[in-house]
């Protein structure tokens, strides 16, 4: 382990020299130690944090977060909650229904950066620090903490004794630096959306009472003193005595664990050597499934490493927890009372988020759909292989993405849309932001196959990947690089489709007869722009598809047996496309037969002509 622990190191120190120049990344070396009281659902902890300051910035303040701060009456949380037309039915006003025993809270008892005292406030679920003396560019900090802490109910991701009967689940559950970029701090508050963090090195000892069993991030480093399925030896210890954890978790940009007297702990080693970890409570509920997720998730894990890029650590854990499912690095808290496709459809999901979160870390906060659409986008594609493979119930589809077309085009409708460039705290519903965020976002990548061809689509997404893993890549990084695989300007895609709620709706005003041959009179009815494929159904039951390119692509995807029209401007609502065959030979023509626009509208795509007979 610790020869592999420095070979990692290596590769993600030469990955870092190669960012893009102004990319810098800051740092940050955790070390905690965790003393656990499950009698009063409280901790003390000790944190040591070596920040570098990578930045070209001098800086005077920080900030962390304290996210259980969030979970007590009158919070933003809680108010924000309250306040929303279709609030999360998880959370509601059960916040502030909370008592004292049941709030969750970070204390902090002392600081120092660099052995001197520093000023800090509390402000919410924000810890602002006045640094005693400034962090110079390119220079280190030592961050030493003392701090007190109590976990929430579970109402929201983190807290004890959730709905399934699992003691602790502890995400969000440390003071966090808030990360710093060229943006500048991110110190937002915790309103229940998404995250964003330091890459960083973790070592935390957690002392629990023995019974208890943990999952977590990271490699457990002593795993003859603790037993309980990490070793196969058998380990003796006393029934009230404490246990002492240490995980060490390398390049990651958060921490999670999961606690159980009662969980069932097994492991499946892939042909990799990667292990993953299963952490649930056996019962009727449970048994069955979770051991047959094991062999599924060793077939998710293949086909994902194939085409979206090869996951690097050396385990994952799949941890029955929380409220539903939560991605985190290396691990996973989902709820596991489920069936068969529920659950594999809830890992696999999660587990997904290890590519475009976990190793990408994409500010989930300014772009969600980054995270959530692109790792709705791959689980569809993960979920119809198994299908495929006969893994689990349901038939494969040729259009797993269907749905979300569908479901994004009625939401457009809606009134209620709001533009996916919108911060995920600041969305007006829930359901905004959940259409826009994971059904939009999904619609733009299979969109976007459609515009520049499915290879130049799937070798830039492992272009994507490789380029930018470790490096908070933001939506024009993305789009760049899908312009250098395909040779064809993009950025319009991007303006219109994030920025903006304009829509995609083509339709065919008629068939004409213009000389020889038929014209077919093409009307881009919605705002944005898109190439339009036509499709031509002859009456002898051939047919034959057209291509009109986008001018301003200045280019377009390959033909393949399609036929290439002249490219329509994008200024120009109206356009004259030459069928190249003469009317009474046409039975019909159909402006994007496959479904790979998100046109709001299909019931004006196609054209029957007017038999004579």
């Amino acid at each position: 382990m610790k020869i592999w622990y420095s070979l990692f190191f290596c590769c993600i120190t030469v990955a870092a020299l190669q960012a893009q120049p102004d990319r810098w990344q800051q740092a940050a070396k955790y070390t905690m130690d965790i003393d656990f009281d499950v009698k009063k659902h409280q901790f003390d902890g000790k944190q040591t944090l070596v920040y570098t300051n990578n930045s070209p910035d001098t800086l005077h303040r920080a900030f962390y977060h304290l996210y259980f701060n969030a979970f007590q009456p009158n919070s933003m949380m809680d108010v924000r909650s309250q306040n929303l037309k279709d609030s999360d039915p998880r959370v509601g006003g059960r916040i502030g229904e909370l008592e004292p025993d049941e709030i969750g809270y970070h204390e902090i008892n002392s600081l120092t950066v660099d052995g001197k005292k520093a000023t800090f406030e509390v402000v919410g679920t924000i810890l602002e620090v006045q640094l005693p003396q400034p962090i110079l560019p390119n220079s280190k900090a030592v961050f030493e903490m003392e701090f007190e802490s109590q976990v929430p109910v579970q109402i929201r991701r983190s807290g004890r004794d959730n709905a399934e009967g699992i003691s602790y689940s502890m995400a969000q559950w440390y003071p966090k630096m808030a990360e710093y970029d060229y943006q500048g701090w991110h110190a937002n508050p915790y309103v229940g959306r998404e995250f964003y963090g330091i890459w960083g090195d973790f070592d935390v000892t957690i002392h629990i009472d023995s019974e208890y069993i943990i999952g977590a991030t990271g490699y457990l480093q002593n795993p003859k003193e603790i037993g309980h399925g990490y070793t196969d030896k058998a380990v003796k210890v006393k029934k009230g005595k404490k246990l002492s954890w240490n995980f060490v978790a390398p390049d990651v940009h958060d921490f999670v664990w999961g606690a159980d007297p009662d969980y069932t702990h097994t492991t499946y080693e892939r042909e990799d050597g990667m292990v993953m970890h299963f952490f649930y409570q056996e019962n009727e509920r449970t048994k069955e499934n979770w051991e047959a997720l094991p062999a599924i998730m060793d077939e998710a894990f293949a086909f994902i490493n194939e085409n979206y890029g090869q996951y690097p650590y050396e385990q994952y854990s799949f941890i029955q927890g929380g409220d539903g499912g939560m991605e985190y690095p290396m691990a996973t808290l989902i709820t596991g009372e489920r069936s068969l496709p529920s659950l594999v459809g809830v890992s696999v999901h999660e587990l997904m988020h290890s590519w475009y979160q976990m190793l990408l870390g994409t500010n989930e906060a300014l772009y969600a759909w980054m995270d959530e659409g692109f790792t709705s986008w791959a689980s569809s594609n993960v979920m119809n292989h198994l299908r495929e493979k006969g893994l689990i119930p349901g038939e494969a589809s040729d259009n797993p993405h269907l749905g979300s077309y569908m479901g994004y085009a009625n939401f457009s409708q809606s009134g209620l849309e709001e533009p996916l460039i919108t911060h995920s705290d600041h969305f007006n519903t829930n359901s905004a932001y959940g259409v826009a965020s994971y059904v939009k976002g999904a619609v733009f990548l299979e969109q976007l196959k459609y515009i520049i061809g499915e290879d130049a689509f799937d070798q830039g997404m492992l272009r994507y990947f490789d380029t930018w893993k470790f490096k908070h890549p933001n939506s024009n990084d993305f789009i760049r690089i899908m312009e250098k695989q395909s040779m064809i300007e993009l950025d319009w895609y991007r303006e219109y489709w994030i920025n903006t709620t304009h829509t995609i709706d083509y339709g065919i005003e008629n068939v004409k007869v213009d000389g020889r041959t038929a014209v077919a009179v093409l009307n881009r009815v919605g705002i944005i722009p898109m190439p339009v494929e036509v499709e031509v159904v002859l009456t002898d039951g051939t047919s034959k598809r057209i291509l009109v390119p986008l001018r301003i692509m200045r280019g377009h995807k390959p033909l393949n047996d399609m036929e290439l029209a002249e490219d329509w401007p994008w200024t120009h609502p109206q356009y004259e496309l030459d069928l190249g065959v003469k009317a009474k030979d046409i039975e019909k023509v159909v402006i994007d037969p496959d479904f790979g626009m998100a046109d709001i509208d299909r019931e004006n795509n196609t054209y029957e002509m007017i038999s004579d007979e």
